[in-house]
């Protein structure tokens, strides 16, 4: 007790002895302001929750979710054996649906990985490099936006094919713009600064300027975004499954899983509304951690 109590102190403390010390003090204030946020808790535990579901999905599933028996198809809720049900083919909804979860934080991850380092690398150079370079990059971005995302993601799957990776690459190709125009406006800000004059005095090149001095203050902004629209990358991802055009049978997608339940919506409603309310609640769990993470990255903002 005496021991974490001292730790306690050494991390809040308001004068730090080394740059290490400073910032594990700054990330461990900011858990101590994310902590409180009850709202964003509940996001955070909704997902780890996910991925603990996703991990041991083998584990947790009663049922194959591929198995069909054409002579159980459409149980209801809380049937014998089947919690949640069966769908049109006799498939168990519940090993579905943690089946399920792997995919979408399959495609969260990968998006989530592509998008925002995409939108830093154009924004940060537009807005470092400026001239032609930003005038040309920042049209091309103005392009992307002027589409609203599903369609233009449904143009790019239409000339891919349908798959589940091509409809990662396709999110991604229509998830990026928001990243670049942050990063563009940080660099412009950070790019005035005086310290920046100071690195250039010394020597430093426009690469070791923009990768070891620009990136890292755009991160918290692109980490508050990155998680505000995961939702809609998620929707957007069902979106496409309930066309046909994401994740392929019998793969065990939310979107398609709402697809095939909308033909027996009115006598058998739960086949399409339990991968519903999973979409949602992870959906509101992404929303909820964003909130209390642009609290605690960007508090001005959080404030307006």
């Amino acid at each position: 007790m005496a021991q974490a109590q001292t730790w306690r102190a050494w991390l809040l403390t308001d004068t730090p002895t080394s740059r290490r010390h400073a910032k594990l003090s700054a990330l461990y204030q900011g858990w101590l302001s994310f902590r409180g946020n009850t709202m964003a808790m509940v996001g955070l535990w909704i997902l780890i929750l996910l991925g603990v579901i996703a991990l041991a999905a083998p584990l947790l599933a009663p049922h194959d979710p591929f198995a069909q028996e054409l002579g159980n198809r459409l149980q209801p809720l809380w049937s014998e054996g089947h919690v949640l049900g069966t769908d049109s083919l006799g498939r168990d909804i519940l090993s579905r649906l943690i089946y399920g979860s792997r995919i979408t934080l399959y495609i969260v991850g990968l998006v989530a990985l592509i998008a925002p380092i995409t939108g830093l690398l154009v924004g940060t150079v537009a807005g470092y490099v400026g001239g032609w370079t930003d005038q040309i990059l920042m049209r091309i971005t103005d392009i992307f936006l002027a589409f609203p995302r599903l369609v233009l993601a449904l143009a790019f799957v239409a000339a891919l094919g349908a798959g589940i990776e091509n409809a990662v690459l396709a999110i991604s190709l229509t998830a990026w713009p928001p990243y670049a125009r942050i990063a563009r406006a940080e660099t412009l800000t950070i790019r005035s600064s005086d310290y920046i004059s100071a690195i250039q005095l010394q020597g430093a090149g426009a690469l070791r300027i923009i990768t070891k001095h620009i990136w890292p203050l755009c991160i918290s902004s692109l980490i508050v975004r990155v998680t505000l629209d995961m939702a809609g990358i998620i929707l957007a991802a069902a979106g496409l499954g309930f066309l046909g055009l994401g994740a392929q049978p019998p793969s065990p997608e939310w979107g398609a899983m709402i697809s095939e339940g909308r033909r027996f919506i009115l006598d058998h409603w739960w086949v399409a509304t339990v991968p519903g309310m999973a979409i949602f609640t992870v959906s509101l769990a992404f929303n909820l951690l964003g909130d209390g993470l642009r609290d605690v990255l960007d508090p001005k903002d959080g404030n307006k």
